[in-house]
């Protein structure tokens, strides 16, 4: 049974930050943010939008009836969650008006979640063939004003559908996985800001990929030649390619360099003007290859390499298929990035400093705003208010 991703959706908030004017605020050569790190734009999300409705956002234009009738399984990925104890894929279950026969549930492993429920979701639909698996990736990167991390923050989501005969990408079954127990990344639960040891980050992300590739060459006999583009992970767009280029340099021909790193500058398009997204960056690197490349060939082998902090890693595969473009939404996705409002160093630190009640008490937010369909539209008795403007209605 061919087992894979039949849909892919996105969302992003509709405010963003134009980092060479965060550069200058903040005293830095704006090269640094656009060259150095290859960031241009950052996605800032209002108080109106959490992980909870960012996904359902990203969900929701990608699911017909059908969809909903053969969904029996929500596995929602996220580091940035809004409840230590109900998972944010019930609220979403609820949102989108999915069939109750479900299991619904959070995951976590920072920027790896996703990927954990991709894997489970094939697991799933292989005993059951006509069940369908909804994975939600969603995050809001944060880091905190004047930090470090600050030009490699943003928010967004991805939805996948799993489902046996994919019409995007059968995910093939050879991968190759490694855990290490590493302080490169973190958030207690005290803290809204994760702590991060950026060097040491950067240096373990390339150690696992070169790991986890070589063991992947080892267990299915392939290499370079048997791809067509490598996407990856990006906490910010030079990352992947400091993974990339010396693997590439020393084991591709000069044919296989030339076309994976121009293939690797479509993967990135869409992350250069989001940001990071945790969960969902890699997915987001996906949808950006499928999107920008003009045409991927039935039959071509993209390679995906996924890196979650503390540490996770994997790399693992998947084959065109033939109409893929049919089940993408290139015009629309084009649209909505390039319809955003840019905002003013200003506003986005009024916005990164707006914060909901932790006593209980009542807010209201004004929804109206904001263009979403699916918003936060306060809080009452420590309970967060969701609402759907297309059907009125809230939970």
């Amino acid at each position: 049974m061919e087992i894979g991703i039949d849909k892919i959706g996105f969302y992003a908030p509709d405010l963003y930050m134009d980092m060479r004017e965060l550069a200058v605020a903040r005293g830095i050569e704006p090269d640094k943010f656009t060259i150095g790190i290859g960031q241009e734009k950052m996605a800032i999300a209002p108080i109106t939008q959490d992980t909870v409705t960012l996904a359902a956002n990203a969900a929701l234009n990608l699911l017909d009836e059908k969809d909903k009738e053969a969904i029996d399984l929500v596995i929602f990925g996220t580091e940035t969650g809004i409840d230590q104890s109900k998972s944010a894929a019930v609220y979403v279950h609820e949102l989108l008006g999915l069939d109750p026969v479900a299991r619904s549930f959070e995951i976590k492993q920072a920027c790896y979640g996703a990927t954990a429920g991709i894997q489970m979701a094939k697991g799933h639909v292989a005993l059951n063939p006509d069940s369908k698996v909804l994975v939600l990736a969603s995050d809001i990167a944060k880091y905190g004003l004047n930090s470090p991390g600050e030009s490699t923050q943003g928010a967004g989501a991805v939805a996948l559908v799993i489902s046996a005969n994919p019409k995007i990408m059968v995910l093939e079954n050879n991968s190759a996985y490694l855990t290490s127990d590493i302080m490169d990344f973190w958030r207690p639960t005290y803290s809204d800001m994760a702590f991060v040891d950026g060097k040491f980050s950067n240096e373990q992300y390339i150690l696992f990929f070169e790991t986890v590739w070589k063991q992947y060459k080892a267990k299915s006999g392939l290499g370079f030649k048997d791809f067509e583009a490598l996407c990856f992970h990006v906490p910010y767009t030079k990352m992947g390619l400091k993974a990339l280029k010396p693997v590439l340099e020393e084991e591709g021909t000069t044919e296989d360099q030339k076309r994976m790193l121009e293939n690797y500058q479509k993967s990135i398009q869409y992350n250069k003007i989001v940001g990071n997204i945790y969960t969902g960056s890699l997915y987001l690197s996906l949808l950006s290859l499928l999107e920008q490349k003009e045409e991927l060939k039935e039959g071509s082998r993209i390679g995906l390499f996924s890196y979650g902090s503390g540490a996770v890693g994997e790399f693992f595969t998947g084959i065109m298929q033939p109409g893929y473009q049919t089940q993408l939404n290139t015009i629309q996705n084009t649209d909505r990035l390039s319809s955003r409002r840019k905002i003013s160093v200003e506003e986005y630190e009024s916005i990164f400093k707006q914060e909901l009640p932790v006593d209980g008490s009542t807010i209201e937010l004004d929804i109206e705003k904001d263009s979403a369909a699916i918003c936060l539209a306060g809080m009452s008795e420590n309970k967060r208010q969701y609402i759907n403007k297309r059907t009125y209605g809230s939970n």
